[in-house]
């Protein structure tokens, strides 16, 4: 049974407001992509620290927020508030207001008495903590709620032996790689100016929205009347939640298992893992063979377009695909058959189908909630390639990365970059408690998950 959570007590709360910045606008139009997310819930993710021995936490926790305003000044609508006005006729649209008297982004810092470090990285083989959740400002909050919702909310929680700063970043201003986007500047900073370095971003951010052509101008019209009519809440059932580690060599022995059984060399890794959740899953869920079953991957766009958007692309610019089959050819067919069609969907993937999908959107615009995801499929969410591990705020390497209660459901599977590099993966895993009790008993996952990096590691080459 899980334990119940520890009291996390808040020391104090900021607002943080970033200096004028001439550049920016008073008003941002939202993108299709981001309209889409209005009723998503925030993204949370967050990064634990050792607790440096060379800094009060009053100083990290000034330097932190200091460097916090400095980041807002070049993410600046961070700091504003969604607006949702009514159309002459009906319709609804949304937009950001940067800049807002009175608005900016909220900062907590935290303290809890009886945790430490262990207690959160539960290299053991335990279910994640329940009290990961206590970490972040917002618990189950979606992405617009009238125009009271800040854009980013940060709490700093001190452990008995660390500190964990959680963001919960709203998700109509973007995706995964726009949130560690965000936190790489925000550490970058952090470290310039513990340096007494001028601050000058690596990477400076593109804000220009995407608008596929033919539709007038900005901003979207929504076919609603009203917010509460696209606000969607869902409350999950109680699920178990676990991290699974899967070194370089275990990675590299399933990729060529999958392009040997499907007889052919592109399969990838994430690829083939894709396909082995979604099969043991699957088989932990004990469905009829006749059953329709779908792996769903979240993909983004700014590669695929033509021309390509850039790198730095500040938004969303992410869809979901799917690839479909039967229980019964999905467990009766190989790792490479299953694998393969994860392939082929992601292949298809084009920039013609990109444009065809925002066509279809624009043309009956819609807000995406999490009764979208059916019971019997899987989605596989975040990306081994996020540079989570590179957020050194001038303290070190991060202990482990870890996420919130949001965008959780029987099902959802989110990919971490391992913490030891080298192209292993950890993999977040969401699953109804008799599924999760199944898929720890699956040969084939045992047969390909590795151990975890041991915490005498974790802790031995973090500074502090």
């Amino acid at each position: 049974m899980p334990s119940p959570s520890p009291a996390v007590r808040t020391v104090k709360a900021y607002t943080v407001t970033p200096r004028p910045n001439p550049q920016a606008p008073r008003q941002l139009h939202l993108s299709g992509w981001d309209t889409a997310m209005l009723s998503a819930h925030y993204i949370q993710k967050g990064l634990l620290f050792r607790k440096p021995s060379d800094l009060l936490v009053e100083e990290i926790i000034e330097r932190l927020r200091s460097s916090l305003g400095e980041a807002l000044f070049h993410f600046y609508h961070l700091s504003g508030r969604i607006r949702a006005v009514t159309c002459e006729g009906g319709g609804i649209t949304c937009h950001v207001e940067v800049g807002c008297e009175g608005d900016g982004a909220e900062f907590v810092h935290a303290v809890v008495d009886d945790i430490g470090i262990a207690d959160v990285v539960t290299t053991d083989g335990q279910d994640l903590p329940v009290f990961l959740k206590e970490f972040f400002r917002l618990d189950l909050a979606v992405n617009f709620d009238g125009c009271t919702n800040p854009l980013l909310t940060v709490q700093v929680t001190e452990l008995i032996d660390g500190i964990f700063i959680g963001c919960a970043f709203n998700h109509v201003m973007g995706d995964g790689t726009s949130f560690w986007m965000f936190f790489n500047a925000w550490a970058e900073i952090a470290r310039c100016k513990a340096a007494g370095k001028e601050v000058v971003l690596s990477q400076l951010l593109v804000h220009d929205k995407w608008f596929i052509g033919g539709y007038g101008e900005p901003p979207i019209k929504l076919p609603f009347s009203s917010p509460a009519e696209f606000v969607v809440r869902v409350s999950p059932p109680p699920l178990r939640e676990r991290m699974f580690h899967f070194s370089s060599q275990s990675l590299t022995k399933l990729k060529a298992r999958a392009n040997q059984e499907c007889g052919n060399g592109t399969i990838s890794t994430f690829q083939a893992l894709s396909a082995l959740m979604w099969r043991c899953i699957i088989r932990a869920r004990r469905f009829l063979p006749d059953q329709k079953t779908s792996c769903r991957l979240s993909i983004q766009n700014r590669t695929r377009l033509q021309p390509p958007l850039p790198e730095n692309y500040f938004g969303n610019s992410i869809n979901a695909i799917s690839t479909t089959t039967t229980v019964g050819d999905l467990l009766d067919n190989n790792l490479g058959w299953a694998a393969w069609l994860v392939h082929e969907a992601v292949a298809n993937y084009t920039d013609s189908t990109i444009r065809d999908l925002m066509h279809k959107y624009m043309a009956n615009p819609f807000v995406f909630n999490l009764q979208f995801f059916d019971i019997h499929s899987i989605m596989m969410g975040s990306s081994p390639r996020f540079n989570m591990y590179g957020c050194d705020f001038g303290w070190g390497k991060a202990i482990a990365a870890r996420s919130g209660s949001a965008n959780k459901f029987d099902g959802k599977v989110s990919a971490y970059p391992g913490w030891e590099g080298g192209g292993s993966i950890d993999l977040e895993v969401c699953l109804l408690p008799e599924y999760m009790s199944a898929l720890e008993r699956d040969e084939e996952f045992l047969a390909v998950v590795s151990p975890p990096v041991e915490l005498e590691v974790l802790l031995g080459t973090s500074s502090g």
